[in-house]
């Protein structure tokens, strides 16, 4: 059993000891940085409840948990919240939680060392030695940091919309977009509707960046470069400038032109492999099944 649990969703995967998909389940986001506790928790017995439809839980062997904020796991009450859903799904193997950092990586390699970039609702780098996390950069939550990041788009684009209203220049393209999506047609509006939601809601804008980016959008455009070089900077500040070990990049941001940007970024600034991988859950269960078989563990099927 492997899981992903990020900001936005919660992903599950079980797999055969042969790498063969055998359930998989998809629940809300299981930060307990960005959620409550207990709704982080919620969710993840949810994704489990999927996954394991149809199956019989008492036969996983081995189960990680990747997870945003997993450092969240030290307080014992959050602890026993995402345990105690391991447990109610069946499952009665160990839960061994890890960075999502680590699940990432292992997603787009096999390589025991290098880099891996997590650039979703936050972002987060990580230098990956043995299978685990030994540096990182980023990943301070969204109030100091989580640069170039799905919430960092969508602040951005709440800004420059603001900045257009503030200089009552036309209004087209990203800002149409974000008053919109606001449900707001001033300034003042614009800024109660923002400010009265919880702050990772901004993380909502991000797709209209993408979409007025195709459309030629020059606000659109600033942006992405911008959090294309900004996502660099993290990937590059846990790396030596000799190192040419892998790249991983994993998140909802990678199949984005944030992500297109980044990748050209990185292949020019690093003498390394990037690696674009878009399933956190399935480099959980692989490390999973690396618990029981060793390294030399079956790939997932289809990844």
């Amino acid at each position: 059993m492997g899981l992903d649990a990020g900001g936005t969703s919660t992903r599950a995967l079980v797999l055969g000891l042969d790498g063969a998909r055998l359930g998989q389940g998809l629940a809300g986001g299981a930060n307990p940085n960005s959620h409550p506790p207990d709704v982080a928790a919620a969710h993840i017995g949810e994704a489990l409840a999927e996954a394991l439809d149809g199956l019989d839980s008492r036969k996983v062997r081995s189960g990680v948990l990747g997870m945003a904020g997993a450092s969240r796991m030290t307080d014992p009450v959050v602890l026993d919240l995402f345990q105690g859903a391991w447990e109610r799904a069946g499952l009665h193997c160990p839960m061994r939680v890890i960075t999502d950092c680590e699940a990432a990586f292992a997603t787009g390699t096999s390589s025991a060392d290098g880099t891996v970039l997590v650039a979703g609702t936050g972002s987060i780098a990580g230098r990956i030695s043995g299978h685990r996390m030994v540096g990182q950069s980023g990943g301070y939550g969204w109030l100091i940091g989580d640069d170039g990041s799905a919430f960092w788009l969508g602040r951005e684009a709440v800004r420059a919309t603001l900045k257009l209203l503030d200089l009552d220049a036309p209004l087209e393209g990203l800002a149409t977009a974000v008053l919109t999506a606001a449900g707001a047609r001033t300034r003042s509006q614009l800024i109660t509707a923002v400010n009265a939601a919880a702050p990772i809601e901004l993380a909502q804008f991000a797709p209209l960046v993408s979409s007025a980016y195709h459309h030629g959008d020059p606000e659109a455009l600033t942006i992405v470069a911008s959090a294309a070089r900004l996502l660099a900077d993290t990937a590059t500040a846990v790396r030596e400038p000799s190192d040419t070990s892998p790249i991983v990049l994993v998140g909802s941001l990678i199949k984005t032109p944030v992500g297109t940007h980044l990748k050209q970024e990185l292949l020019t600034r690093c003498n390394a492999q990037v690696i674009m991988a878009t399933e956190g859950a399935a480099g959980a269960a692989w490390l999973a099944a690396v618990d029981v078989l060793g390294p030399d563990a079956p790939r997932p099927t289809g990844s």
